[in-house]
C-alpha cells in the first residue's frame, strides 16, 4: 500500500501541475468578458465535445453509475440509451441552433440568451434563470466536493475533512487564472483520462472473472438478481425505475454548463463532427461504467458503500502505476465538472448580476478581475456545504440536474424551434420547471418516479399554454428568428 500511495502521489502531483500549467497558459488571454467566460468562440471539434461530456458527467459517471449498476444489476443498463438520447438531443436538435443564435445576438451566457432572445426588459428572466443556476450549481458543485471525500476515504483512508479542501483549492486557482478556456481544455483532458480508466478498469474486472461465461456464473452465485433484468423489483418498480433512467436525457439540454461549449464553439464544421465524438466517448463511459459495477458483484459481495466499488477494484486490480493513472481518473472525473460549474455559476453573478444590472461600466480587466474573486468566493462556499454532510453522490446530483434539465431545458428547445413561445411562457417554464423539482424531491415520490419526468412534462405543458394564453404580446416580447419554424 505504501508502494500504490508513493505512485498516486505522483501521478496526482504531475496531473495536478498539468491543470494549472493549462490555467496559466490561457490565463494570458483573459482580455474581455467574451474572453473569460466563452473563450471568446473559439473551441474545436474535439475539445467541445470531450469537455462537454465531460463536464456533464464527473463523479456520477465514475463513482455513481458504477455503483448502481453495482446495485440495480442490468436493470442499471436503461441508463445507457437515457444518457446517450440526451447526447442526441442536445448535439443533433440544439448546439448549432444556439450556438448560431448566441454569436448573432452576443449572448455569452444562458441568461443573457434568454434576455436578448425575449427583448425582456424588466430583467425578470436573467434574475430568474440566474437564480436557479446559482441554487443548483452550489448543490452540483458540493456533491462533486463529496465525491472527492469518497475517492480519497476509499483509497488513504484520508478523511473528507482534509480531502475537500485540498482538491477544492487546486480547482479554484486553475479556474481563477484562465477562465472558460482553461476549464475547456482542463476537461478535454480529464474527459480523456476519465474514458480510459473507466475502459481500462472495466474490460480488467470481466477479464479477471473469465469473460462471459465466468461473469455470469460468479456474479450469479454472488448475488442472482443481478443478472436479472428487473433485478429482482416489483414489475412496477422496475418500469418506474426505467422510465427514470430514460428520463435522465431529457436533462441536457437544461444544463448551462454543456451548452456554453456549444455557444463558443467556433462554427458550424465543429458541431458536425463533435456529435460523432461526444456519442462515442459516452458510450465507452456508460457502458464501461455499468459493465464494471455488474462485474463488481463477484469480485465485492459484501462492499458496504457500491459507489467504493471503483477505487477498490483499481487497487487490486492493475499494477502500481497504472492503478495510480486510474485513480486520477476518479479526481479528474471530479475536476472536470467542478471546474465548468464553478465558471457557470460564476458568470452568473459576476457578469449577469454585477457587471450587467449593478455597475455596466466596468473596464474588461475590473471584470476579470471580479470574475476571479467570485470564482474564490464561490468554491469556498461549495466546499463548506459538502463538508457539512456527506451525500450519496448518484441522487444528489440527479436532484441538482433536473432542476436545471426541467426549468431550462423546455423553454430553450420552445425558442429555438416555435416562434409562437412568449417571455411570460418562458418564466411559467421556469418556474414550474424548478418548484416541481423540488416538491417532488422532498415529498419522497422521486422513490416511485425520477423528478425529472414530472417537471420536465409540466414545465413543456406551461410554457405551451402561458404563450397561448399571452400571444397576443408576442410581436413585442419575441426577437425574431429566421431558423425558427412553426
Amino acid at each position: 500500500m505504501t508502494e500504490l500511495s508513493g505512485a498516486i502521489i505522483v501521478v496526482f502531483c504531475l496531473y495536478v501541475l498539468l491543470m494549472l500549467a493549462i490555467g496559466w497558459a490561457t490565463s494570458r488571454y483573459q482580455k474581455s468578458a467574451s474572453h473569460y467566460f466563452l473563450g471568446d468562440r473559439s473551441l474545436k471539434a474535439w475539445v467541445t465535445a470531450v469537455s462537454s461530456t465531460a463536464s456533464s458527467e464527473s463523479a456520477w459517471a465514475v463513482l455513481g453509475t458504477v455503483g448502481l449498476a453495482y446495485k440495480d444489476g442490468l436493470a442499471a443498463l436503461w441508463f445507457l440509451p437515457g444518457c446517450l438520447l440526451g447526447y442526441a438531443l442536445n448535439w443533433f436538435f440544439l448546439a448549432e441552433r444556439l450556438r448560431k443564435h448566441s454569436l448573432d445576438t452576443g449572448a455569452i451566457t444562458l441568461p443573457d440568451y434568454f434576455e436578448f432572445h425575449f427583448n425582456d426588459k424588466t430583467r425578470v428572466l436573467r434574475m430568474l434563470s440566474v437564480g436557479i443556476i446559482f441554487f443548483s450549481m452550489m448543490a452540483y458543485v458540493a456533491a462533486q466536493f463529496t465525491g472527492i471525500g469518497k475517492t480519497f476515504d476509499a483509497i488513504f483512508g484520508i478523511p473528507h475533512t482534509v480531502s475537500i479542501p485540498v482538491g477544492g483549492a487546486i480547482i479554484i486557482v486553475y479556474t481563477m487564472m484562465g477562465g472558460f478556456l482553461a476549464v475547456a481544455w482542463t476537461d478535454f483532458v480529464q474527459g480523456l483520462i476519465m474514458v480510459a480508466g473507466l475502459v481500462v478498469l472495466a474490460v480488467v474486472g470481466f477479464v479477471h472473472l473469465g469473460g462471459f461465461s465466468g461473469v455470469a456464473e460468479q456474479v450469479n452465485a454472488a448475488s442472482p438478481e443481478t443478472l436479472q433484468w428487473m433485478g429482482g423489483k416489483p414489475t412496477a418498480v422496475f418500469f418506474g425505475s426505467m422510465i427514470g433512467l430514460l428520463g435522465i436525457g431529457l436533462g441536457y439540454p437544461g444544463q448551462p454548463q454543456v451548452l456554453n461549449r456549444y455557444m463558443a464553439a467556433k462554427n458550424k464544421k465543429v458541431i458536425e463532427t463533435g456529435v460523432w465524438i461526444a456519442l462515442g466517448w459516452g458510450f465507452l463511459v456508460y457502458g464501461s461504467a455499468i459493465l464494471l459495477g455488474i462485474c463488481g458483484n463477484a469480485l465485492y459481495p459484501t462492499l458496504d458503500d457500491p459507489e467504493h466499488l471503483f477505487p477498490r477494484a483499481a487497487t487490486d486490480l492493475l499494477p502500481t502505476g497504472l492503478t495510480a493513472v486510474v485513480l486520477t481518473g476518479v479526481m479528474a472525473a471530479i475536476m472536470s465538472t467542478v471546474s465548468a460549474l464553478i465558471i457557470v455559476a460564476t458568470s452568473s453573478v459576476a457578469h449577469d448580476v454585477y457587471s450587467k444590472m449593478i455597475n455596466p461600466n466596468l473596464t474588461h480587466e475590473q471584470i476579470v478581475r471580479i470574475s476571479r474573486y467570485t470564482v474564490l468566493a464561490l468554491g469556498i462556499g461549495a466546499m463548506l456545504i459538502s463538508l457539512m454532510e456527506t451525500r450519496v453522490i448518484f441522487w444528489f446530483v440527479l436532484l441538482a440536474w433536473s432542476a436545471l434539465g426541467s426549468s431550462f431545458g423546455p423553454v430553450i428547445l420552445f425558442s429555438l424551434y416555435w416562434k409562437g413561445v412568449t417571455r411570460e411562457g418562458a418564466i411559467a417554464g421556469m418556474v414550474t420547471g424548478f418548484v416541481t423539482t423540488v416538491v417532488w424531491y422532498h415529498s419522497g415520490m422521486k422513490d416511485v418516479l425520477y423528478e425529472m419526468i414530472p417537471a420536465f412534462t409540466l414545465a413543456t405543458l406551461a410554457v405551451y399554454v402561458v404563450s397561448k394564453l399571452t400571444a397576443h404580446k408576442a410581436s413585442a416580447t419575441v426577437t425574431t428568428n429566421p431558423e425558427r419554424s412553426e
